[in-house]
């Protein structure tokens, strides 16, 4: 159970739907007959300006610059992508929008195990081995490879670095695209889109970069709202339209329907299985899907993507279930620590960040998990709101190669030797800056209302804020003393529920009920209190079923509170 935040509650008397929808877009910080026109018909991507996005003017002229000289003076010129879900779209962005141009161009992601993130020595290395480029554009990473950039002018390299992480103290001396506006794949758009201006037919390759883009800036988790917000809504109308082969081999691979897919398809299907190439192997095939134009060379590596994802499935949960042996180890059936903190020579660096997320998601406690090395040995982090991980570990920086990330996401790089004194430090830091109430979950509830107006007029016009995602979630009911009936146990281990919600009539005619389903997933151990408890208070999402051509409203269970629970 969590604890319930609710935001706002509709009473019988203000049972309308302009109501609703009022108190949910105030909730969003839209009022303004401006915003709520821009927030629910946002302007097509490329109507966007650089102002709009945050980008440079006087950076973006100078950028244009550069790379067209190089076009027409035909020099090699590669592109170097992060090996993530953005990263490997941002990539596939600017590399299809230089090869339309006529551009000398190769796309490059350095290997997560060999090379690390971003630019490297060995990196630069490579690429001038075996392109000899005197340009490198880097597409999601490089604001903070200042050491890196100087190396590769040594290497007589021209660097445009193009980011959207936060800037550093000290930047890279050398052109620069950045704003934190967008995903890597949203600036790699961006610049594509003025770069493609010119040419012929290029509305049609908008489309076809846009719906990569999409996927970019969904995998990224970047707030669904302004550019962000039409870039998925217009990218995923293009994405349920793909003519790319390797798109559409994708999505077969994944069991995915073109026209029918959203921001959780992208989330939950096609991003994890562009993340399990770099997790695990080289993320050039995944570029190489992304841009290929032949349907059997689409299939082939969509399925190398495939199997991947299995893989990486796999090896999440042997690492999870050895992780969860050891919490229990060392601390019992009840984890009294503020912070989880363990390590083991086993875990695959691409898949500890995976680990971290289960153990922080069960606990509800921040979770560090290293993969050990003999010299150095790699983390990741995931924390809970609140408690800021990436300052936290910062704090402790002098034991550290690297550390970089997010307040609730990071990684860092350590001498396996300084591990011992490292988690003395982080531990006892945890004890004294999170509390018992930043431990506690929490579920924010958009509104409380009356069940009779849970309709499919409700969903309709629900699917106005679509698409959803950080800054724009999905919005989440609660209603009180609802009835239940028919409570049944599915899936293979009988771990999720399924039953329906039983309410009188508006007017309380007890002989004129609505019933509608409703699915409850990873509750399965509550089965035996619910049937204890017909009675229930209910937080729920509004869904539509579909099943042999008919239609009907099913809730999608939160939490739900009785008093056998």
């Amino acid at each position: 159970m969590k604890i319930w935040n609710i935001k706002a509650v509709i009473e019988e008397t203000d049972s309308t739907e302009n109501k609703i929808l009022e108190t949910l877009l105030r909730d969003r910080g839209i009022v303004s007959k401006k915003d709520i026109e821009a927030f629910f018909h946002p302007k097509q991507p490329a109507d966007f300006t650089s102002k709009d996005v945050g980008l440079s003017q006087a950076a973006l002229k100078n950028i244009l610059l550069r790379i067209k000289k190089a076009i027409k003076q035909k020099e090699s010129i590669v592109i170097y992508a992060d090996y993530d879900a953005d990263g490997i779209t941002a990539g596939a962005v600017l590399w299809e929008a230089l090869y339309k141009l006529g551009a000398h161009v190769m796309p490059y992601i350095p290997n997560r195990q060999d090379e690390g993130y971003g630019f490297s020595e060995k990196g630069l290395d490579t690429i001038r081995l075996n392109y000899s480029p005197t340009l490198v554009i880097s597409v999601d990473h490089g604001i903070t490879a200042r050491d890196q950039v100087k190396y590769a002018k040594t290497l007589g390299m021209d660097v445009i670095v193009t980011d959207h992480h936060l800037k550093p103290k000290q930047i890279p001396a050398c052109l620069l695209l950045h704003t934190t506006q967008l995903s890597g794949a949203g600036v790699a758009f961006f610049l594509a889109k003025l770069l493609l201006s010119s040419l012929d037919g290029k509305n049609s390759i908008y489309q076809e970069l846009l719906s990569l883009a999409a996927i970019g800036t969904v995998a990224d988790m970047v707030s669904l709202v302004g550019p962000n917000r039409s870039i998925v809504k217009y990218g995923l109308e293009a994405l349920n339209k793909t003519k790319r082969p390797g798109l559409n081999a994708l999505l077969e691979n994944a069991g995915l329907m073109p026209g029918l897919l959203t921001t959780h398809s992208i989330s939950h299907m096609i991003a994890p299985r562009l993340n399990a190439m770099g997790r695990l192997t080289s993320a050039m095939d995944a570029l190489r899907l992304l841009c290929t134009t032949n349907n059997e060379r689409a299939i082939t590596l969509a399925q190398i993507l495939g199997l991947t994802n299995i893989k990486r499935q796999q090896l999440t949960l042997e690492s999870v279930f050895h992780a969860k042996g050891e919490i229990i180890k060392l601390h019992g059936t009840e984890v009294k620590k503020k912070l989880l903190f363990i390590s083991h020579e086993s875990y695959n660096q691409g898949i500890i960040g995976l680990v971290a997320g289960k153990l922080m998601e069960e606990h509800y406690r921040p979770a560090i998990v290293i993969s050990l090395g003999e010299v150095f040995s790699k983390a990741s982090v995931r924390s809970i709101p609140g408690f800021n991980i990436v300052e936290a570990i910062r704090n402790f920086q002098d034991l550290l190669v690297d550390v970089g990330g997010h307040p609730l996401a990071a990684g860092f790089t350590i001498e396996t030797k300084n591990i011992p004194l490292f988690q003395e430090k982080i531990e006892r830091y945890a004890d004294s800056h999170i509390t018992d109430e930043m431990l506690q979950r929490r579920l924010l509830i958009d509104l409380e209302l009356p069940f009779h107006l849970v309709t499919e007029e409700l969903w309709e016009m629900l699917k106005k804020f679509e698409p959803y995602g950080l800054g724009n979630s999905e919005p989440v009911f609660a209603t009180r003393e609802v009835c239940i009936s028919d409570v049944r146990r599915i899936g293979a281990d009988g771990k999720h529920l399924k039953f329906r919600v039983v309410s009188p009539s508006a007017d309380g005619d007890l002989r004129t009920k609505k019933y509608i389903d409703a699915v409850a997933f990873n509750m399965g151990q509550i089965f035996p209190q619910l049937n204890a408890n017909p009675s229930v208070d209910i937080a729920y999402t509004i869904d539509m079923n579909e099943w042999n051509g008919k239609k009907s409203i099913q809730l999608k269970i939160r939490d739900i509170v009785c008093s056998a629970i």
